[in-house]
């Protein structure tokens, strides 16, 4: 198997993850208010996330001949937490997108299928946990400006 298509991908993947560390670190530093203590060790847990992922994947970019980028994409920044976490929903769900597609390429090699299926599975988590919150957070804060309206 060539595995130069394979490298270009999980180096795309690598730019994903390093700009997970920036993205997921920044918005945990700037989440303020009533939200800061639930949703800055949320961040700060996606960062650590990414940064494991980043770690894997420039490891086995390694063991397959390459050289792991050490460039990231831009970052998105806010001080809305409901934009903070629709910027992670869309960052989790891109990385879904990416390791599937780095997953079409590894056929064939069935332990690096197995390799790009874990960190697949867990960013699908991370759609899955986003989605979730935000739900709860849409709803609550909709609850939040009907109290004070009302007040």
């Amino acid at each position: 198997m060539d595995y130069t298509k394979v490298i270009e991908k999980l180096n795309e993947c690598l730019r994903h993850e390093w700009t997970g560390v920036a993205q997921y670190a920044q918005a945990g530093f700037l989440v303020s208010g009533l939200w800061r203590e639930v949703y800055s060790t949320v961040f700060f847990d996606n960062a650590q996330e990414s940064f494991g992922h980043a770690k894997l994947v420039g490891e086995k970019i390694t063991a397959l001949g390459g050289v792991p980028t050490i460039e990231r994409k831009s970052v998105k920044q806010s001080n809305d937490i409901t934009e903070m976490l629709n910027n992670g929903l869309e960052f989790e769900s891109a990385a879904v997108k990416l390791y599937n597609e780095a997953l079409a390429l590894a056929e064939g090699d069935r332990a690096l299928v197995v390799f790009l299926e874990d960190i697949l599975k867990q960013e699908q988590e991370g759609v899955d946990e986003f989605t979730l919150i935000l739900r709860g957070h849409s709803a609550a804060a909709t609850e939040s400006k009907s109290a004070s309206k009302a007040g």
